[in-house]
């Protein structure tokens, strides 16, 4: 499973902080960072979700109000 995350779409709610611990508060640029992520693209970025962890990345993509992160099984799309 891995997690884009979208950071220009980001609008700073940091809803996905109190969901994953994986997103940190960038306070200075008033976004979201993906800890340990790869830059995959235009201020896109990605990372593997660590076995256990599942459910928080999901959970961090339901309650981004923007729909900045996604989360892939494979390559199928399951979150948002």
């Amino acid at each position: 499973m891995r997690v884009e995350f979208d950071r220009d779409t980001c609008i700073g709610m940091f809803n996905c902080v109190a969901e994953w611990e994986k997103f940190v508060e960038d306070t200075d640029a008033g976004k979201a960072t993906l800890v340990g992520s790869d830059e995959a693209g235009d201020d896109l970025y990605a990372r593997e979700v660590p076995e256990g962890e599942e459910f928080e990345a999901k959970m961090a993509a339901r309650v981004c109000p923007v729909d900045a992160i996604t989360v892939y099984d494979d390559d199928d799309q399951i979150v948002p």
